[in-house]
C-alpha cells in the first residue's frame, strides 16, 4: 500500500500565521502537524508516501526532506492550484498506479493512529473505507448515511436535516477504482472535485464503500480555536521528559516536558506543558496547555492555553498571555517610553485582545 498526504492548501482560516507559513507545518505539542501525518502512516506500516503539494511547496520540502527522518521514501506531487480533494487523487496516478492507498489530509489530528484501519482495509475486498466520527452538530460537516448492513449508502455536505451524526474525518482508503470515480464527476458549485462526490459515484455504480467509525478524538487544525483544542489534547497524552535545566528557585507541576538545551530560571511551570530546545524562561510562569517552540525567550511574563512558535520573544508583558498563537520571529514587550500606549504593527486580519 502507499500513502498520499494532501499538504496543499491555502490556510485561510489561520491568517495571518499562514501569510508566509504552511498550515500543515504549524507546531502541535512542538511537533509539526504534517509530522504527525507521516509518523501515523509510518506506524500503521506504509512507507512509500506521496505528499501533494500547492504555493507553499518549497517550504514543505526544506522541512520534510525525502522521508529519511522518518524511513519512508516521499514523492512530491504538485497540484498547480487548489481544485479540490477528488482532483489531488487524479494528479496522484500516475503516482498510485494500481495500488492500494490511504489518503490523509495534512492538518488533520486523531488519536490513536490509523494501524487498525490499515488492517481492516488490507484484510477486506473492499473498494474504500471512509473514516467516520460521531459529532454534535452534524449539520456542519459532511455526514454519511448507512445501510442495515453498515455499507455507505450517501454523503451529504452539510444537510439542514441530518440523516446521522456520522461526519467525514478527512482520512480515506481507496483501491484503484477511485481513479474511475474521479475521471467522471464534475467540479462543484465551487469549481472543485470534491471527495465526497467521488465516493459517492463508487456507491451509486455497486462498489463496496464501508465506514470505519473512529471512536478517539479527531481535530481538524484548520482554525486557532481546533489547532489550540489538538495542542492541548496532545499535550495531555505525551509522555513527559525533563532533558534540560531547571535551577533551584523554579517549580515544575504535572505533565512538563523540557527538551535539550531548555532553561527554567526562577520560574514556575504548570503542566501539560512543553518547552521546546534552547529556550529560556526566565522569572516567567508558563501555565497549563502551552507548547513552547524552540529558540523561545520568555522574561518576566505570563502566559497559558497557548502556542509560541520559534524564535518568538515574549518581555515584561505585565498581563497574563492566555488563548494564543504567537507565531515565528514575534517580540512582544512593553515599551519604556511614557506616556504609556499601545503602539502595534499588525498584519491582515490579525486579532489583537488588549484589557
Amino acid at each position: 500500500m502507499k500513502g498520499l498526504i494532501l499538504s496543499g492548501g491555502k490556510g485561510t482560516r489561520l491568517y495571518p500565521i499562514t501569510y508566509t507559513s504552511a498550515k500543515q507545518l504549524v507546531p502541535v505539542a512542538n511537533k509539526p502537524v504534517l509530522f504527525r501525518v507521516i509518523e501515523a502512516i509510518r506506524d500503521a506500516g506504509i512507507t512509500d508516501i506521496g505528499i501533494v503539494v500547492g504555493d507553499t511547496a518549497e517550504e514543505i520540502k526544506r522541512a520534510v526532506g525525502q522521508g529519511e527522518r522518518w524511513g519512508v521514501k516521499v514523492t512530491y506531487i504538485r497540484q498547480e492550484a487548489p481544485l479540490g480533494l477528488a482532483h489531488a487523487v487524479k494528479i496522484s496516478q500516475d503516482y498510485l498506479g494500481d495500488e492500494r492507498f490511504v489518503m490523509f489530509l495534512g492538518d488533520n489530528v486523531i488519536q490513536g493512529g490509523i494501524s487498525e484501519l490499515i488492517r481492516q482495509f488490507a484484510e477486506s475486498d473492499w473498494n474504500s473505507q471512509i473514516v467516520l466520527k460521531q459529532v454534535q452538530h452534524p449539520q456542519q460537516y459532511g455526514i454519511a448515511q448507512l445501510d442495515d448492513q453498515g455499507r455507505i449508502v450517501r454523503l451529504i455536505e452539510k444537510p439542514k436535516e441530518p440523516p446521522s451524526d456520522l461526519a467525514l474525518v478527512g482520512i480515506y482508503m481507496f483501491d484503484h477504482h477511485v481513479f474511475e470515480a474521479v475521471n467522471a464527476i464534475e467540479p462543484s458549485w465551487r469549481g472543485e472535485l470534491e471527495i465526497t462526490d467521488a465516493i459517492q459515484w463508487l456507491v451509486e455504480h455497486g462498489y463496496a464503500v464501508y465506514p470505519y467509525i473512529h471512536r478517539g478524538w479527531w481535530i481538524d487544525t484548520g482554525k486557532m480555536e481546533d489547532l489550540l483544542e489538538a495542542n492541548s489534547l496532545v499535550l495531555d497524552e505525551l509522555e513527559h521528559v525533563i532533558a534540560g535545566y531547571v535551577d533551584k528557585d523554579s517549580q515544575i507541576n504535572g505533565k512538563v516536558t523540557i527538551e535539550k538545551g531548555a532553561e527554567i530560571i526562577n520560574s514556575r511551570i504548570r503542566g501539560p506543558v512543553i518547552i521546546g530546545e534552547d529556550s529560556r524562561i526566565v522569572k516567567s510562569y508558563v501555565g497549563p496547555f502551552t507548547s513552547i517552540y524552540h529558540h523561545v525567550l520568555i522574561e518576566e511574563s505570563e502566559i497559558e492555553h497557548s502556542i509560541v512558535m520559534e524564535n518568538s520573544q515574549i518581555l515584561g508583558i505585565p498581563h497574563r498571555i492566555e488563548d494564543s498563537l504567537i507565531g515565528r520571529n514575534v517580540v512582544i514587550q512593553r515599551s519604556p517610553i511614557k506616556p504609556r500606549a499601545y503602539k502595534l504593527t499588525l498584519g491582515d486580519n490579525s486579532r489583537v485582545g488588549i484589557l
